[in-house]
């Protein structure tokens, strides 16, 4: 990987906390609690569901270091009404949800502008670019090495039009991605199950997946508990700096009764990495985070005789990937604006299986909404309007630290994101400018 020394100018704190919270755990969590406990601070894992059992549980499995584009760009701008009301479109949001999302998107046309877009896109580079490499060294000390494939992604097009192929392998060729373009006869080289439909594709060959993405976080989270770590199942409901630590309320989850008991426990320091569900602290601490939560769900088919693919497969048209998984293939992607509390609507999921039908020969087997063979479920992506996570100090506090809001990337960057936590607290330089990364953007 490549080592960039940069002075972490925001780090305010000259001697390295002992105790650590580590507020969140699904993969972003799990790597920065790995990452602080090896670097011999206390960590203390603290989540109401569990490890990974939230937005890290079953999505895509994608390690999409070809993303390196900002999701707000100006094309987008006037397929937007069409896209957001159309429920069972690749893009949709609810009408009584549209009031509370109406700020976020005013602040998400607002990132289009050319020099922002530019900007944005710059540090998603730099993130991006060696976030795989973070990944290897930490999955083979927990032997688990087989759970990240690096045999590269295929985006698919359904076009007949090559200038659309060629148009987007220029735009990735020339943010330095490792690209291919391939015709039908190349791509069935790679992906003999792909359907007549599909004439061209672009072949990142950098890229990689993972056939478990929930046996990760629960692979690394062991690692750390084998190395010191702690864990405590438990809902946190207030942060509290006090002088130079940090007083956290906290309510069992097992504790249902009508008065649950909430205990408090100090630590040096808190990292919050509680993705979708970080506004409310955040805000309790006086930062504004214009954070969304970005709906995604994923469709589960079961192996069985039919061909199988051999790296991930998104529809360029379909905004959707098709990954192979340990128990057969997950249809993944959309998006969906409707908040943390409205129900799954697991028409979304059963959607994707219908989109798959353009894409391969043949499907291991039919939908059926009884099936115990397939599985439907929905996360809540943490995405904010420029497309970047929030990682490093808060600019108020000394002892509080953010890893969140990774939006489509939180696999991706977990590994690299807990090395630069870690960085961080420990006073060290980081190895890429994480400045892009600050809180005080929004602030």
């Amino acid at each position: 990987m490549n080592n960039i020394a940069v002075d972490n100018s925001n780090n305010k704190s000259s001697a390295a906390p002992r105790s650590v919270a580590v507020i969140g755990a699904g993969i972003i969590g799990v790597n920065c609690a790995l990452e602080l406990q090896s670097l011999g601070f206390q960590v203390t894992l603290i989540d109401k569901s569990g490890i990974g059992e939230g937005c890290s549980k079953a999505n895509a499995g994608h390690f999409a270091t070809e993303q390196v584009f900002p999701l707000a760009e100006v094309s987008l701008l006037w397929q937007l009404p069409k896209l957001l009301f159309n429920p069972l479109g690749p893009m949709a949001l609810s009408p009584k949800y549209f009031p509370k999302a109406l700020p976020w998107f005013l602040k998400f046309i607002g990132n289009m502008f050319t020099t922002k877009r530019a900007k944005n896109s710059q540090a998603l580079r730099a993130i991006n670019q060696h976030a795989i490499d973070y990944y290897k060294p930490l999955l083979r000390a927990a032997g688990a090495e087989h759970l990240l494939t690096t045999k590269g992604s295929l985006l698919v097009f359904e076009s007949k039009n090559r200038n659309d192929a060629v148009k987007a392998f220029e735009h990735y060729k020339s943010a330095g991605i490792a690209v291919k373009l391939l015709d039908r006869a190349q791509t069935l080289l790679l992906e003999p199950n792909l359907s007549a439909n599909i004439h061209y594709s672009l072949y990142f060959t950098e890229v990689a997946h993972t056939a478990n993405p929930f046996e990760i976080c629960q692979v690394l989270s062991q690692q750390a508990l084998q190395i010191g770590a702690q864990q405590i199942h438990a809902a946190v409901s207030d942060i509290n700096p006090v002088n130079d630590q940090v007083e956290i309320s906290m309510q069992s989850s097992a504790d249902t009764t009508s008065s649950p008991e909430v205990r408090t426990q100090v630590f040096d320091a808190v990292v919050i990495a509680t993705g979708a569900w970080s506004k409310p602290l955040l805000a309790k601490l006086g930062y504004k985070l214009p954070i969304e939560a970005e709906r995604g769900y994923s469709l589960d088919l079961a192996k069985n005789s039919s061909p199988q693919l051999n790296r991930p497969v998104a529809s360029a048209e379909r905004k959707f990937i098709i990954t192979p998984m340990s128990h057969g293939l997950r249809l993944a992607g959309t998006v969906e604006f409707a908040g943390l509390e409205a129900p799954e609507n697991m028409q979304r999921a059963d959607m994707l299986f219908e989109n798959a039908k353009h894409l391969l020969t043949e499907l291991p087997h039919s939908c059926k909404k009884d099936s115990n063979e397939e599985k439907r479920w929905m996360g809540c992506r943490p995405s904010l309007p420029d497309s970047l996570p929030v990682i490093g100090q808060a600019t108020k506090h000394n002892s509080i630290y953010f890893a969140l809001g990774h939006q489509h990337l939180g696999l991706t960057l977990g590994a690299i994101t807990g090395k630069l936590i870690g960085q961080v607290m420990s006073n060290q330089k980081t190895d890429i400018d994480i400045s892009p990364f600050s809180i005080k953007r929004f602030n």
